[in-house]
């Protein structure tokens, strides 16, 4: 990402006093080189999982990682020669010379889900490396760095696709059931979140967000993030909103900080946290009503990972108490 020096861009300037710098912090003692949606690599060759880092030895120069996923680390390089490492055994890898690159992929028992860079998807056999499943895609133009992984419920596959599709195919029957667009826009148009609560299905691009509950409902927003837990669905917006709605997509409140920059979110049982790209983090009441600021040190050129109770930054990190 590139931030612009021009002296007339607008940037976040608090409303009120800060508390202070923000107490919670430590080493990391590596930086990060790569982020996914649900991990990040380290320089030397270890993943950071959640707020949990594991030992490996993944060559940072060749490989990247894609994500973790029912029990594998999966890494994959450029030429699409993929490799899954075993959580429980570090010794035991599953290879996959797949000749593509790969965008997106996840484990469930046998099967391998993925997502290439030009937009194809399929599915392969762990045991014998064969592929069950093929779908020929639409190849974006452009793409955010926020790429979701596929999601295995129950028999069935669903592939957040880089067009803004959740594409859904039946595991055992190895065939396409229905295709449901989250967005239409023409770049940066990729799932960027995904969640599922109870039986409720909520998808976001960087344009669009989708809600399957009772009814599919989409609505305009453009996302930073977004989260989904009990208290409903929390956004992020561009314009600097944070938003509380329900399931079907109804705001249950909101508050606005002016040209805020949000680089992530933490949403625990109690409060809502959100780094700011000047340096903040921003501890909100779920009903949006009050908030505290604290200030923290963001080197803007480090790669940014959120963890469930820790914001990293580089080799530290911020993490909620």
């Amino acid at each position: 990402m590139i931030f612009s020096g021009c002296s007339t861009k607008q940037v976040f300037k608090p409303a009120k006093d800060t508390l202070g710098s923000w107490k919670y912090e430590d080493d990391l003692n590596e930086s990060i080189v790569d982020v996914t949606t649900n991990g990040a690599l380290l320089e030397d060759g270890s993943v950071l999982i959640k707020d949990n880092v594991v030992d490996l030895n993944i060559s940072v120069e060749n490989e990247r990682l894609v994500g973790i996923s029912d029990k594998w680390i999966i890494t994959s390089e450029i030429d699409g020669n993929t490799t899954l490492i075993s959580r429980d055994d570090r010794s035991l890898r599953e290879k996959f010379d797949l000749k593509k690159t790969v965008a997106a992929a996840s484990v469930k028992d046998d099967m391998l889900a993925v997502v290439f860079a030009s937009n194809e998807l399929a599915i392969y056999s762990l045991e014998t490396k064969k592929i069950l499943f093929h779908s020929q895609g639409n190849a974006p133009l452009i793409v955010d760095s926020k790429i979701v992984n596929p999601y295995f419920l129950d028999d069935l596959v669903l592939f957040l696709t880089l067009d803004g599709k959740i594409v859904i195919v039946n595991s055992k029957e190895k065939k396409i059931l229905r295709s449901i667009i989250v967005s239409s826009a023409e770049n940066f148009n990729n799932i960027t979140a995904f969640s599922v609560v109870d039986d409720d299905l909520v998808a976001a691009t960087g344009y669009k967000l989708l809600s399957l509950a009772n009814k599919e409902i989409r609505e305009p927003y453009e996302i930073r993030d977004m989260k989904y837990d009990k208290d409903g669905i929390y956004i992020g917006t561009k314009q600097g909103e944070v938003i509380n709605l329900t399931p079907s997509l109804q705001v249950k409140a909101k508050i606005k900080f002016p040209f805020a920059h949000f680089l992530g979110m933490i949403v625990t049982d109690k409060r809502l946290y959100l780094l700011e790209k000047e340096g903040y983090i921003i501890s909100l009441s779920k009903d949006l009503v009050s908030y505290d600021l604290y200030k923290v040190s963001v080197d803007k050129d480090s790669y940014i990972y959120v963890g469930d109770k820790a914001f990293y930054i580089d080799d530290e990190y911020f993490y909620i108490k």
